[in-house]
């Protein structure tokens, strides 16, 4: 463990909504589960590099999950295979009751770039996933369906522009209501902000953490941007360096799901979460790929919780009446 966090621990039983016996997610609340997936590519001489093997990762309905890593640890990778744009080397992904074949409508992806059609309007560009997941729907359905997207990203009255006349932000915000027009069970985003100015990108953010705490949606996303993952997830998943990149530990946000982007690195526990992920990513995703503890279970990958100080908790309890009211 980091000797820069003093207020991090692991924790060998997990959260309330864990098995209490034995730390681990019950098999009812799996709604995605990711089950000892493989990415091996070939290599010279009959060889073949391997990503990425035995990775197991359970997420519940409604959850937000980050996954965080170097470059060349498979982020990537494992976002393609929950699209069903890759098929793992080996294991399976389960989603809903059903292992992924293939792509589907009911996993909506945000690309970095939004691959808008560029001859079609905002209106155009969503009413055309919402025709591809209802063929049958009449017109007036599609285009109010889309209409409601497009609202809901705070694009209202631009459904006639063309992504020419759309900014960066804009763009971004017509490829997210595609994304949500067609009710995916699962969304999922590929650093879709890593592109746009840190003003833009803040604003987008919000709206993402707003659009999925009130409709409930699922989301797996990966980035680099540590403060990013802190604001949106509600558990981040660290990856080990690659090839044969492991996933090292399971992170809980413990801030308050009601987030506020101004107050957030007064929220109690803020700097014990974000100085582990940094220190993650400086120093123990390497250490760790070369040595993992011997009682590693990739199976069941540790679950680490940054532990709140007596003050954050105190804090904590004399703003649970104001929030109440």
């Amino acid at each position: 463990m980091s000797k820069l966090l003093p207020f991090v621990r692991r924790i060998a039983r997990a959260a309330p909504d864990h098995d209490a016996r034995t730390g681990r997610m019950p098999n009812a609340e799996k709604f995605i589960s990711i089950e000892g997936i493989a990415r091996r590519y070939p290599a010279p001489a009959g060889k073949a590099t391997t990503i990425f093997e035995n990775l197991w990762l359970p997420m519940r309905r409604g959850e937000f999950v980050c996954m965080i890593g170097h470059s060349g640890c498979g982020k990537t990778t494992v976002l393609n295979i929950l699209a069903g744009l890759e098929a793992p080397s080996e294991g399976a992904v389960i989603v809903d009751g059903q292992a992924i074949q293939g792509t589907s409508l009911d996993r909506a992806v945000i690309f970095q770039g939004h691959a808008l059609l560029p001859w079609r309007s905002v209106l155009g560009n969503v009413a055309y996933a919402v025709s591809s997941r209802w063929r049958k729907a009449p017109k007036a359905e599609i285009e109010a369906r889309a209409k409601r997207a497009i609202a809901t990203v705070g694009l209202a009255g631009s459904e006639h522009k063309r992504p020419s006349e759309l900014s960066g932000g804009m763009k971004q915000r017509v490829g997210i209501a595609r994304a949500l027009s067609i009710d995916p069970k699962i969304l999922l985003m590929d650093e879709p902000f890593s592109a746009l100015d840190a003003l833009t990108r803040g604003t987008l953010q919000d709206e993402v953490r707003r659009i999925c705490v009130e409709t409930g949606q699922t989301v797996f996303m990966i980035t680099h941007d540590v403060d990013e993952a802190i604001y949106l997830a509600d558990r981040i998943v660290l990856m080990t360096n690659g090839p044969e990149a492991k996933v090292a530990e399971i992170v809980e946000n413990p801030l308050p799901k009601d987030r506020d982007r101004t107050q957030l690195h007064h929220a109690p526990g803020y700097y014990a979460l974000r100085n582990h992920l940094i220190d993650f990513l400086v120093t123990r995703s390497k250490t760790l790929r070369d040595a993992m503890p011997e009682d590693y279970d990739p199976r069941h990958p540790p679950i680490v919780r940054p532990a709140l100080s007596e003050a954050d908790a105190a804090a904590i309890a004399a703003e649970a009446p104001a929030r109440r009211a």
